[in-house]
């Protein structure tokens, strides 16, 4: 069985395509974009203004948009995680948001 050359990875060449790839999109979430202006639909969201990342708005943190999986339609906002949601409902039933 012969094997073609990107299935073997020579002395000259450290990363398979694979691994290569992969960093590269690691690489993309850090480029400095800026920040992304969105408006959240359901159940996608449209690039208003182009950037790498948008703030959780209970956090302040950046999220970069490849990772971004939770955000309000109502609220227009963005959260980092499934917590920073839950408190956003807190504040917002608290009256406090």
């Amino acid at each position: 069985m012969k094997v073609g050359p990107a299935a073997t990875p020579t002395a000259l060449e450290p990363f398979s395509t694979r691994h290569a790839t992969g960093m590269r999109n690691v690489m993309n979430r850090m480029d400095p974009g800026g920040e992304a202006k969105l408006k959240y639909g359901t159940p996608d969201f449209q690039v208003v203004k182009t950037g790498a990342f948008v703030r959780c708005a209970v956090t302040g943190d950046a999220i970069p948009l490849d990772l971004l999986k939770y955000w309000s339609v109502e609220r227009q906002e963005a959260y980092r995680d499934a917590e920073a949601v839950f408190e956003r409902e807190k504040q917002v039933r608290a009256g406090k948001a």
